[in-house]
């Protein structure tokens, strides 16, 4: 069922893309009621206009807060036009039937993010503009509604090829994008009144096809904004895979202190720099140097071979020297603060090659995942430790407590079950998704051997309790002399007195780092 449009309500917060609209509706003699800002924008294109006004017989009122909130207004959106009682309504209260709602919403998002003011965020939560769009988009059997400045080029071709009119499939369309529109606004508002249980429903604001997901027969979306996180510098188009590991990556670098550009802090100390490698979101190489140069060697050296097309990030500019030493592996992804001029031309120089320069390190509150019939949410997992309780045979050196803290968040960005071996915070060796503990630190004992580094001196970090002591025992006869644990086990007794026995220092955390 066609319906011509005769008779237009526009009321925006943005004008932009607007003109050809309302150039193309004085055109076919459209009737165009607005509002404020609108009505001047619209007048100054010689176009003339009725002011809601003039219907309501109010002024905008209360600095603005009510100005469509009137049963002129919404009567005319509401309106069926195939019911008698409606119609005779609208003839006896002089409310004229509107066919195309054009209102877009007042910028609450752009506001949360440009300031913490609360009375300039509270000013743009919108109330008449989501009550316009959902009336239009209930009514979509008699009109249309256009909630986004994305849709007035749509607008614009339907009103030229059809005449002024739309199809009851196009007006049902808008409608659908409108709610959603509504929605997503509703949810961000709740979210900034309740930041501690937001609500998340993919939208369709922020939507990017994916090529595909895990595996070339899988379909895949992207809902967000990768802007706000990162600049894409070089290489393809990122895919499912990239992202999952990106995050993974960007959840890690997060723990250490981003200082690119900048060597040594006010009082002259050189700054540490970390580098690390990912592979299918587990840490194959991490190391923390004096600088960046080094900080890469050593993480790749943990483990060269898996370093192989994974994704790299460091919390440090990228100079020309690193960028030398990186171009010599294959890599997919490297993420850093910042780039060189020289180092970033030659990065460019493999032309799939993806380059991120990260720039803003904040990621949401909640991790999401679908389970049996419905969703999971939970908190994301952060902090290292609860408490630091010495409870082996000795109390820890400074160096091994460095070493004791950079090991436990390492095994925390490790999959269970999980176990990473760490030697000046360098991790030489590491076990991780394995089916028990004890496979998961002869992985990591293994690994260390592969790669010819020396256990002697080093510490262990364990993702989660030791259930008996025959990890202790293990990682003692392999040279480990330090072990860091959440605790927890009915038998930690056992693991404590083996370390009582043999001189070992054993960290009880109270928190455990279960990662699946």
């Amino acid at each position: 069922m066609n319906k011509k449009i005769s008779s237009a309500l526009i009321s925006v917060f943005y004008k932009d893309g607007l003109e050809p609209v309302v150039k193309q509706l004085e055109a076919q003699g459209v009737t165009i009621y607005t509002t404020g800002g609108t009505q001047k924008f619209i007048e100054d294109l010689n176009i003339k206009v009725v002011p809601v006004e003039s219907l309501t017989t109010y002024p905008s009122i209360l600095g603005g807060r009510v100005k469509t909130l009137h049963p002129a207004v919404f009567g005319g959106i509401l309106g069926r036009r195939n019911n008698k009682t409606d119609l005779a309504e609208m003839k006896e209260y002089n409310i004229p039937e509107i066919d195309l709602v054009i209102v877009d919403l007042y910028p609450f998002q752009e506001t949360v993010k440009q300031t913490t003011d609360e009375k300039s965020i509270i000013e743009k939560i919108d109330i008449g503009g989501p009550s316009m769009i959902r009336a239009a988009a209930k009514n979509f059997v008699d009109l249309a509604v256009i909630a986004s400045k994305d849709d007035y080029g749509q607008l614009v071709t339907l009103l030229q090829e059809q005449n002024g009119e739309t199809t009851l499939q196009q007006r049902r369309a808008f409608a659908a994008k409108a709610f959603s529109i509504v929605a997503d606004y509703d949810i961000a508002i709740n979210n900034y009144f309740n930041a501690n249980s937001p609500l998340t429903v993919f939208g369709n604001e922020q939507k990017t096809i994916l090529r595909y997901g895990e595996n070339p027969h899988q379909t895949a979306i992207f809902f967000g904004d990768l802007n706000e996180c990162f600049n894409q510098l070089h290489g393809k188009e990122i895919s499912y895979n990239n992202l999952v590991d990106i995050d993974a990556a960007i959840e890690l670098i997060k723990e250490f202190e981003t200082h690119p550009e900048k060597m040594e802090d006010d009082n002259n100390k050189k700054i540490s720099s970390t580098f690390a490698v990912i592979k299918h979101t587990n840490v194959c190489g991490i190391a923390t140097r004096n600088n960046i140069g080094e900080a890469w060697r050593d993480a790749l050296a943990g483990d060269p071979e898996s370093a192989f097309g994974g994704v790299l990030v460091t919390n440090a500019e990228v100079g020309v020297e690193t960028a030398e030493a990186i171009n010599e592996i294959f890599f997919e992804v490297l993420i850093a603060p910042s780039f060189a001029n020289e180092a970033l031309e030659k990065l460019k120089a493999k032309k799939n090659r993806i380059l991120l320069e990260l720039k803003n390190l904040k990621t949401t509150k909640n991790i999401y995942k679908n389970a049996v019939n419905g969703s999971l949410q939970q908190g994301k997992d952060a902090g290292n430790f609860e408490k630091w309780e010495e409870v082996g045979g000795r109390e820890s050196t400074k160096e091994e407590k460095e070493d004791l803290i950079f090991s436990n968040i390492v095994c925390k960005h490790l999959k269970s079950n999980a176990i990473a071996l760490i030697k000046n915070k360098q991790l030489i060796g590491k076990g991780c998704g394995q089916t028990s503990r004890i496979d998961a630190l002869r992985h990591a004992v293994e690994k260390a051997k592969q790669f010819d580094f020396d256990l002697n001196g080093a510490v262990m970090a364990s993702d989660a309790f030791f259930p008996f002591n025959d990890c202790v025992k293990m990682g003692h006869e392999a040279g480990i002399a330090a072990f860091i644990q959440p605790g927890g086990s009915i038998r930690d007794k056992d693991s404590i007195e083996y370390c009582k026995q043999n001189n070992l220092v054993m960290v009880m955390t109270g928190m455990r780092h279960f990662r699946h």
